[in-house]
């Protein structure tokens, strides 16, 4: 049963992975700056570090490896919020619903202006 679970964790560390790569690209594409970092050994394990500046020197930071999930908001270098886990994923959600949002809004104005 336990070696269940760890690969279905593994797996999801491997989804959100390519997510936050999808992520990072798709705010590039709206000028955000928006980096992600990826490692994976194939063996050992894998994990990807996610950084995003929302504006405002307003920033968020997700990592996600074998040894957990975690959320960062800073403002000013400061420490806003921190979530793990469940929490953590709920707020990625949140940050891909507005780049959609964003995104309808940019080609309904685009429509618009034709």
């Amino acid at each position: 049963m336990f070696l269940r679970l760890s690969e279905q964790y593994r797996t999801v560390v491997q989804d959100l992975a390519m997510s936050l790569q999808a992520l990072s690209k798709s705010l590039q594409k709206l000028g955000v700056t928006a980096t992600c970092y990826v490692c994976d050994d194939g063996r050992d394990g894998s994990g990807a570090s996610f950084v995003a500046e929302l504006g405002d020197q307003h920033m968020v930071r997700f990592l996600v490896s074998d040894f957990g999930i975690s959320w960062v908001e800073s403002r000013n270098g400061r420490e806003l919020v921190k979530f793990e886990g469940a929490e953590a994923i709920q707020e990625l959600q949140r940050i891909a619903d507005n780049l959609q949002k964003s995104r309808s809004q940019r080609s309904s104005s685009c429509s618009i202006q034709a």
